[in-house]
């Protein structure tokens, strides 16, 4: 496998440390957890979504581990602004906010409380499974583009996550684009469910959720690769990356940098890992290697 030369990437206004990003929602719900994955050979981090009222959550089961993936409905849970408490652990670090509203000024409402402390903002437009945030805005470019707006006046790095539960990735990602996006963060979790045919119930407590993992790797690629396509912006691979080889692979399909989450889960040193097979001296500049698959 061929390998890249290490050094800082600069991702839509955020300087890392490395190409690899630890995503939203994993192991990010505490200051002293996210400095660990930035110890463990974390680029960069992304932290738990916040958004404007302390949340529980949807009630359990919450998370259920498929063969070739994770079913989860968290609901968002989260502790609103006493969040803040947790940045002086890493501070001055790569640090990326995840943040969720219900509108354009619950959204500009939250980022102000990170604006300046953080640096970046990750609007949350994407989660399926959050009634009232999330894809409920995310599937709307007119929402995108106004809900972006708002949080890129604030003059802190905006990345926008989104869904992959649209018919068109492309026609939301120039939405944000044209509301100030940084980058965008491609993609969240994809619609799923499963029933226990022994309880003959769904195995989540709402029902529905979202499918993490491996499987939907391919989803992600064919995501950032039309969004390479449709924006100037930067594009940031996340979905089922767990090898140096998906890392390739996202940045031959357009990503400037790949966020992993997931993977984290079965291996907390997959950083590590990942970056042990994926840099040395001798390897590609990462430039040759961006979006080259468009060739």
């Amino acid at each position: 496998m061929l390998t890249i030369r290490p050094g800082p990437v600069e991702a839509g206004g955020v300087l890392l440390d490395n190409h690899l990003v630890l995503a939203a929602g994993i192991l990010g719900t505490t200051g002293a957890s996210l400095a660990r994955q930035l110890r463990n050979g974390a680029g960069g981090v992304v932290t738990k979504s916040i958004g404007p009222v302390p949340s529980p959550g949807h009630p359990g089961p919450c998370l259920v581990p498929l063969h070739d993936g994770i079913l989860n409905a968290m609901g968002l849970p989260n502790p609103s602004r006493a969040f803040l408490d947790e940045i002086p652990v890493v501070a001055g670090r790569p640090v990326v906010a995840s943040i969720f509203g219900g509108s354009p000024g619950e959204f500009r409402e939250v980022a102000s409380w990170f604006a300046g402390r953080v640096a970046g903002l990750e609007l949350n437009l994407s989660c399926p499974h959050a009634e009232g945030y999330g894809a409920a805005l995310g599937s709307d470019p007119a929402l995108v583009e106004e809900c972006t707006r708002a949080v890129a006046g604030l003059g802190t790095p905006v990345w926008v996550k989104l869904t992959p539960n649209v018919t068109d990735i492309a026609a939301i990602g120039r939405a944000a684009e044209r509301g100030g996006a940084s980058a965008l963060v491609a993609i969240n979790t994809v619609r799923a469910m499963r029933i226990s045919t022994g309880l003959r119930r769904p195995v989540l407590g709402n029902r529905h959720g979202g499918l993490s993992g491996r499987a939907i790797f391919p989803i992600a690629v064919r995501c950032v690769y039309d969004l390479y396509e449709a924006v100037s912006v930067p594009v940031i691979g996340c979905g089922g990356v767990s090898s140096a080889s998906d890392v390739i692979e996202m940045l031959m399909a357009g990503a400037a940098a790949v966020q992993v989450g997931s993977a984290v889960l079965d291996d907390p040193g997959i950083f590590a890992s990942i970056g042990a097979a994926l840099y040395s001296d001798g390897g590609l500049d990462p430039a040759e290697i961006v979006g080259c698959a468009h060739a």
